[in-house]
């Protein structure tokens, strides 16, 4: 199975993709696309768009795994990363990728087994997991193989997702 993670964000999104069989994990490719401060939100939106479904074309990934959002207190950061996390669902649902969705707590749970844990437990736990040199940068390119590493996890399970 051939999965997509991706950590949705406005400014940062974060994405990994991997492969998973027999228990085992196979990196195909990680990073971020990033967009530009001061860029009118349409053209933010559209180049996370575009490049998002560049990566799946050519990818070609069986499931997406997305974070849900997680509301602090900023609500204007807040609706702006759920406006990215929507182009992220339909660039995937377009394509007609499966999408799977995962809280905070149960992608932190599905690596650390604790879902209070802090990010760097997380992130030195996808490096562990995938085998890498050195913890994925920037954190949302870590935080979405997290996503695409709890999928893995739940893909064949009746837990509830």
């Amino acid at each position: 199975m051939r999965i997509l993670g991706i950590d949705p964000g406005y400014a940062i999104m974060g994405y990994g993709i991997l492969d998973y069989k027999g228990n085992k994990f196979t990196p195909v490719t990680y990073g971020s696309i990033t967009t530009e401060a001061h860029t009118p939100n349409e053209e933010r939106l559209m180049k996370l768009y575009d490049e998002l479904t560049e990566l799946i074309a050519e990818y070609k990934p069986d499931a997406a795994s997305i974070e849900e959002l997680f509301y602090n207190t900023n609500a204007t950061t807040a609706i702006m990363v759920g406006e990215a996390r929507g182009m992220a669902l339909l660039a995937c649902a377009k394509a007609g990728v499966a999408i799977n969705e995962y809280t905070p707590l149960q992608i932190k749970s599905s690596l650390t087994g604790y879902g209070r844990a802090d990010k760097k437990q997380v992130q030195t736990m996808v490096k562990m997991i995938l085998g890498l040199a050195e913890v994925p940068k920037p954190d949302d390119t870590a935080d979405a193989l997290a996503a695409a590493i709890c999928h893995a996890h739940h893909a064949g399970s009746r837990i509830p997702r």
